[in-house]
């Protein structure tokens, strides 16, 4: 069997090879190597037995890229159309996005991009992001922020209420009542997505988030959450958006994402 090392792209035999991971991190235990593991195409953590994984064909890893690419593309075209149709005088929400995955980071970048939207984007692991998130808020005073990264049940329970039974919604949580705490000062009226796959939907929501994922502990698409903020930063500040207006948009809809909604961020300067 070929070794398998931090950074190979892998699949699991034992789940059939559903979802492609790259290797973030391999520990030595008593029971043997476990590896760490981070989707390629989904935003979900997972671990396994070093000896369950198998590296994908290059064929495999082309045709899984290929297919997210496409996505992107086609909806670049879709909405650069749209703002082509818009004059100069219209200003789109300003998006501050933190994300714990760096090649999700530069991807999503380059799609903020593309759609011409303001946006910066913050490669910070999700552990750091509540320690973070305040003064990144104080610095760029953004309309919209996204918190995610890859998350993840550490168990295959129904324990939907246990905090512990999640990889990384408990620091989504944290950063998302640091920015409520930033918001309450400046009144800014923030709209924030959090989460990643599976992520513990209620809680992020208490917190504060408008939108969160995941209402029926699904993976979600690398997509989702930039595509979220995207609608939120392309609609006139007078009209309320609901999970209703994004749905049909994101893969697994209100499974995959739910919330409260909130007011668009785009305006119209005066002439």
């Amino acid at each position: 069997m070929e070794k398998i090392k931090i950074g190979d792209i892998v699949a699991r035999k034992s789940y059939n090879k559903d979802i492609l991971f790259r290797v973030k991190n391999i520990v030595n235990t008593k029971k043997g190597q476990i590896a760490i593991l981070i989707g390629v195409i989904e935003r979900v953590e997972a671990d396994s037995d070093v000896s369950d994984l198998e590296k994908v064909s290059e064929e495999r890893v082309n045709e899984d890229f290929n297919h997210i690419q496409k996505k992107i593309e086609e909806r670049v075209n879709k909405l650069g159309q749209i703002n082509k149709s818009k004059d100069k005088y219209i200003i789109t929400g300003k998006i501050l996005h933190l994300d714990g995955d760096r090649k999700y980071s530069e991807k999503s970048y380059r799609y903020y991009k593309k759609l011409g939207l303001q946006a910066i984007v913050k490669n910070i692991p999700e552990y750091k992001q509540p320690r973070v998130v305040y003064n990144l808020l104080k610095t760029y005073n953004p309309d919209i922020l996204v918190i995610t990264g890859h998350d993840g049940m550490i168990k295959n329970t129904a324990r939907y209420n246990d905090l512990y039974n999640y990889r990384n919604s408990k620091y989504f949580i944290e950063t998302v009542k640091e920015a409520r705490k930033y918001d309450k000062e400046t009144n800014n009226k923030l709209v924030i997505f959090a989460g990643a796959c599976q992520s513990y939907f209620e809680a992020l929501i208490c917190a504060g988030a408008n939108f969160a994922s995941s209402p029926g502990r699904i993976l979600i698409d690398f997509v989702d959450p930039i595509i979220v903020a995207e609608k939120v930063a392309i609609t006139e500040k007078y009209k309320y958006i609901t999970i209703d207006d994004i749905e049909r948009d994101l893969r697994d809809g209100k499974k995959g994402i739910n919330g409260i909604g909130a007011n668009g961020k785009m305006y119209k300067m005066t002439k």
